[in-house]
């Protein structure tokens, strides 16, 4: 067995609310107890979020 795939099988994962790729805990996100709050995947995707939620403002 690899090296770590014990735990990563066994870790929650949710999708990406931006592009809907499901990401999995990570340590120092349930360490800290943020795993409720994180929302995406990477930060190319909260970004973009970000850039598509002022874009919807501007048009409004």
């Amino acid at each position: 067995m690899a090296r770590g795939t014990e735990h990563q099988a066994t870790r929650e994962q949710k999708p990406c609310e931006h592009c809907g790729r499901p990401f999995q805990d990570r340590k120092r996100w349930a360490g800290r107890d943020q795993w409720d709050q994180v929302r995406y995947c990477s930060r190319a995707c909260r970004s973009a979020a970000a850039a598509e939620r002022r874009r919807d403002r501007r048009q409004a």
